[in-house]
């Protein structure tokens, strides 16, 4: 015990011991012109503790050791001075940047958007505001090397270079969204744009902190509700906005307030629209025609049906922010309702049709409108130490818990709840060791799922995972090197249940009445999943560098991937996972030999960013084995006659799908350059490109987005901020057998902002223009492509204030 007690004392006094002061460092921060650059950080790299300049540029920081001092400002290139550890004065000169930088909160090391090894993207400020759209993938759909999804405009989630869904993941300050985005395209992802301070989209090594699943990258919305600096008076923000194209009507408010370390948050949102209307285009032929008919013209339409929303958000936190310790708990509320376009009833009795006509019904009561409730409340709690110790800088917690309910309403009556309760906590120790700086941490999530209703094409699951990752950074002159890894135990349990239609053609009532013979299986897998990577940045000249990293990750199956068996409406197919196959027109279920999908990503990037001309260029090669896709069986099914071959078919039977594993490759490149004309104009030029096969016989992947080609001019003049974007879509004709090309379309984007001086409100007044020419456009990546092209013209009017 004694040997136990001096053990422990060491171990504490290392730990949470202040370390004595050894120098005061004391300067100035200026600009090219040798003016103070008020309200720089500055502070020891590697560590948290910060002070800010004052209005004639000056500072003192106390030091511990030599080191370095890291100091930065937005819009101006980071800078960093060697200081020996005594006492000493710099000056320290700060050259602007011809781009915005923002501190990316993703990257867990205090990074700005140029420091970043791997590539990331972020959307902040009035940028944000001005492109923020209802969906997630709407938002960013405009940025180079990510598209969306696309279920109409309610339900869009993010794609980054060709890969969506589960290989996506959607943080918000870090934990997971939680919701049901990833089961299918038509389920909304739970994230309010409008409420965010900035919103980033991250590639590369920084990936592994957030889990296996994320081989194509990171979207994490950051907002502030859980304040983590002192906010010392009353400040606010609201905004109202009114859309033309689908009568939809946008109010948001925000309030912040504080007082002897306590802070205080809270943010909400609304917004109800109507259903959107696009230009004139031919809906797609029904597959069946009734005896006696005679085949029609082709219908058009001029407007999406069953693409309304009504959605409401609230969001409160409150914190306490000392010296070294922060504390904070916030709690959000989501409910919305919306539309599911394109939302097809198969198997209904044509009979029973004729009659509903007959009673005055209509002839459209076959195809009744669906739509979605959903609902989430989500708690999140943050703890934060700074130690300021030699060794141990900062220790962190971040947990939080999340009901997510998603109901199907038909008819006036639930017809399927899909649910999702999810636990999650993140402890991250920073840390300095000799040079290097880094991050270790622990990782715990478990997601309890579960689908009751009659499009329940997923089993009840209950997911967990347990992580350990590192990530470590050192700097060796102009170059700064990183490198993780994460270690992950993943585990899916289900009671799979096996049932089997048993139907005589000569007794069809009797048949459609017979109760099914119901075999329940309780299914359990484990994966153990290792991630690695490697990551160097060369800053060869100021405001240059070139970057390249190398990754290695490993994700196991989603639930929805490895046992669906069921027909999803949403898609008008019957999907089924990795753990079945089909033998002479049966469905069995053997789960074996279940391998994990393996990535091997490599990025290389270029960078400008100082004086007029600037640019990005990154290219990617990402080598996959065992990609998890869905492929056409051929077979069709229907609730009648079971599975069936093409030339068997019957009226309303659905493609089978099924989710297969074969070694693939994505490759290639997005830019970003932009060129200041004069200090009032601004020109960008931006796009993408992104080539996805099979490596076994080169077929393309199904449904992988076009390539794009876009333009920006951006003018200031007084209190007015113009902007004209023309963006690109070529046309996608590199598709699997069972897709179709898409045409190539162009949008222009206009909008104006103008500043009004109210004193002490900051009130902006702005109009945008999206599709000015009034294009039809179709997006390939969609599911309902055919059903649900983009909008038409829209006119966004509104006002926002700041105090």
């Amino acid at each position: 015990m004694k040997q136990f007690s001096i053990i422990s004392s060491a171990v504490a006094a290392a730990l949470f011991s202040q370390s004595s002061i050894a120098a005061v460092i004391t300067g100035q921060v200026v600009d090219k012109n040798q003016q103070p650059v008020v309200n720089a950080q500055v502070h020891v790299h590697g560590k948290s503790q910060a002070v800010m300049t004052d209005a004639q540029g000056e500072f003192k920081i106390d030091v511990d050791s030599k080191g370095q001092l890291h100091v930065s400002k937005d819009n101006f290139i980071d800078k960093r001075v060697d200081i020996n550890g005594d006492d000493q004065s710099v000056v320290v000169t700060l050259t602007p940047t011809s781009v915005e930088t923002v501190v990316v909160y993703a990257s867990a090391l205090h990074k700005n958007s140029l420091e970043m090894i791997s590539p990331v993207n972020v959307l902040s400020g009035d940028n944000l505001k001005n492109k923020a759209k209802p969906t997630l993938g709407e938002t960013l759909k405009g940025l180079p090397g990510v598209n969306a999804s696309y279920f109409g405009p309610v339900s869009s989630s993010p794609i980054i270079r060709g890969l969506d869904g589960p290989r996506v993941k959607i943080t918000q300050n870090g934990l997971d969204s939680s919701d049901a985005s990833r089961i299918g395209p038509d389920h909304a992802t739970s994230n309010d744009s409008l409420a965010a301070e900035q919103i980033e989209v991250l590639r590369g090594p920084a990936t592994l902190l957030y889990g296996s699943g994320a081989i194509g990258g990171v979207v994490n919305v950051v907002d502030n509700r859980i304040p983590t600096d002192n906010i010392e008076t009353l400040t606010g923000a609201a905004q109202y906005t009114h859309d033309t194209v689908s009568n939809t009507n946008t109010y948001a408010a925000k309030l912040e307030t504080g007082n002897n370390s306590f802070n205080f948050h809270f943010d909400g949102t609304k917004r109800t629209g109507d259903d959107y209307k696009t230009p004139t285009f031919e809906l797609p032929e029904e597959h069946e025609e009734h005896e006696g008919e005679e085949h029609a013209e082709h219908e058009t339409a001029n407007s999406v049906e069953n693409t309304f929303i009504d959605s409401q958000t609230v969001n409160f936190g409150t914190s306490y922010v000392g010296e070294h310790l922060t504390l904070g708990v916030s709690y959000g509320r989501i409910e919305t309702d919306y539309g599911i376009p394109a939302h097809e009833h198969h198997g209904h009795d044509h009979e029973e049709e004729a009659e509903h006509e007959e009673a005055g019904h209509g002839e459209e009561t076959h195809e009744e409108s669906v739509f979605a409730q959903l609902e989430q409340d989500r708690w999140q709690g943050y703890m934060s130490y700074a130690l300021h110790n030699n060794w141990i800088e900062n220790i962190s917690l971040r947990v939080g818990y999340t009901d997510y309910k998603h109901a199907e309403i038909e008819d006036g009556e639930v017809g399927t709840v899909f649910s999702n309760k999810t636990t999650e906590a993140r402890a991250t120790v920073e840390h300095k060791l000799g040079l290097w700086h880094g991050m270790a941490g622990y990782h715990y999530t478990e997601s309890d799922y579960d689908a009751d209703g009659e499009e329940a094409f997923t089993p009840a699951s209950v997911t967990k995972s347990n992580a350990l990752f590192l990530l470590e950074e050192k700097q060796f002159g102009d170059v700064t090197v990183e490198l993780g890894a994460r270690i992950e135990d993943y585990q899916i349990d289900s009671a799979v249940t096996l049932a089997e239609h048993h139907h005589d053609h000569d007794h069809a009532e009797e048949a459609h009445d017979e109760e099914e013979e119901a075999e329940t299986i309780n299914y359990s897998a484990d994966f153990t999943n290792l991630s690695l990577s490697a990551g160097a940045i060369w800053q060869y000249q100021e405001g240059q560098s070139v970057a390249l990293s190398v990754s290695h990750s490993e994700r196991a199956p989603l639930s929805a991937e490895l046992l669906s068996n069921g027909v999803h409406i949403a898609t008008g197919t019957y999907e089924l996972g990795l753990g079945y196959h089909i033998e002479e027109g049966e469905i069995h279920f053997e789960p074996e030999d279940i391998k994990q999908e393996t990535a091997t990503n490599f990025d290389l990037s270029f960078r400008r960013f100082i004086g007029d001309f600037g640019y990005t260029i990154n290219f990617f090669y990402n080598d996959i084995e065992n990609f998890y896709y869905q492929q056409n069986t051929g077979y069709f099914f229907d609730e009648e006659h079971g599975l069936e071959m093409a030339e068997e078919v019957h009226d309303d039977a659905m493609a089978v799908y099924q989710f297969t594993s074969k070694d693939a490759k994505l490759y290639g490149l997005e830019f970003d350059v932009h060129y200041q004309v004069s200090p009032s104009t601004l020109v960008k030029v931006f796009g993408d490109s992104t080539t996805a096969k099979l490596k076994d016989d080169n077929n393309y992947l199904p449904r992988i987005p076009a390539n794009k080609l876009g333009s920006e001019l951006q003018y200031t003049v007084s209190d007015w901020q113009f902007s004209l974007t023309g963006t690109h879509y070529f046309e996608q004709s590199d598709i699997t057998a069972y897709e179709t090309k898409t045409e190539g379309y162009t949008l222009f984007d206009a909008s104006a902002n103008y500043q009004l001086d109210l004193g002490p409100v900051d009130t902006q007044l702005y109009i945008n223009v999206d599709n000015i020419t009034d294009e039809l456009g179709f997006v390939h990546s969609s599911f309902i492509k055919e059903k649900a092209p983009l909008p038409g013209r829209n006119f966004s009017l509104g006002i926002r204030g700041y105090f």
